[in-house]
């Protein structure tokens, strides 16, 4: 595969997931929203075992529409089109539900993770108070057309720009914007913001800091790790020894959707503009260090 294959146009409705802003890289931050898709395909809808709305749970609901504003900031951006029930971005692509597909045998596969096991694997296979997703099992050769098609894509698109950025600005960081459940803590109360860096495995420690102090400033609760970490984007991607950092935002969804937690709410605009800040932030974080070698 070619570079440029590597980074699809925007407006071409067949692919997985846009990429915008990828002619240039005007900033060191590369953006990924890896779970917001909302185009099903007609095949998820053929095998459903449940109301196609239960699949909501699945969608990091409309957390494309926070990364607005770092798009039209010039923030280099991946979304994907294509939804988590079809295929999980965020899971290596071996993490199959051995139970949920036909075609390969149990012992081919690794040990199940604990996602896994908790049927959101790969290709999620259930959810809780929900019940099983699927009325048959898919076949193994359709879900590595999926890896084929959608997820090696969308990772190497990944690791090829943040390669280009670390050439280009001495060091880039990976954004990987989810959203999250309402979410309380004992000492703090309700959390607005979960920054997540593998416990500091992922990104060096002064982006997390630098991410929390934001929060602060910016009147939100925030914490780091706690419950959500990062997960398979930022462990495969993050490598701060060689200069890549990679954090994962996660956002309560009662700060930017309605009271149902179904549609964009009346902090829709406010939640974008920080998202939009922050990332800016942390890409004037490279940049100065950028500039302070460059004048050396």
């Amino acid at each position: 595969m070619s570079e440029d294959a590597l980074v699809p146009g925007v407006n071409d409705p067949n692919l997985p997931f846009s990429v915008f802003n990828g002619d240039e890289y005007r900033f060191p931050v590369l953006v990924s929203v890896p779970h917001a898709g909302r185009r099903y395909p007609q095949e998820i809808h053929d095998n459903l075992a449940v109301p196609p709305a239960s699949l909501i749970r699945l969608e990091d609901r409309y957390a494309d529409r926070l990364a607005a504003g770092a798009i039209a900031s010039g923030f280099t951006t991946l979304v994907a089109q294509q939804p988590r029930a079809w295929i999980d971005l965020n899971r290596g692509h071996r993490e199959i539900d051995s139970d949920m597909v036909t075609g390969i045998d149990r012992s081919q596969l690794p040990a199940p993770s604990r996602k896994v096991r908790g049927g959101l694997g790969l290709v999620p296979r259930r959810l809780s108070g929900t019940g099983d997703l699927w009325r048959r099992k898919w076949s193994y050769d359709d879900v590595q057309q999926r890896v084929r098609h959608s997820h090696a894509p969308y990772h190497q698109s990944i690791s090829h720009i943040l390669e280009q950025m670390r050439e280009q600005y001495g060091s880039a960081i990976l954004l990987d914007l989810h959203s999250m459940p309402p979410l309380s803590d004992e000492k703090l109360g309700d959390v607005d913001i979960v920054i997540g860096d593998r416990f500091g495995r992922s990104s060096g420690s002064r982006y997390a800091e630098l991410s929390l102090s934001f929060c602060t400033q910016s009147g939100l609760r925030g914490q780091l790790n706690h419950p959500y970490a990062g997960g398979y984007i930022l462990e495969r991607h993050g490598a701060p020894g060689r200069g890549i950092h990679a954090l994962q935002l996660e956002i309560d969804r009662r700060c930017y959707l309605d009271e149902n937690l179904l549609e964009p709410g009346k902090n829709m605009s406010e939640m974008t503009s920080h998202v939009e800040r922050l990332a800016g932030l942390l890409a004037d974080q490279i940049l100065d260090r950028f500039q302070l070698a460059a004048a050396e």
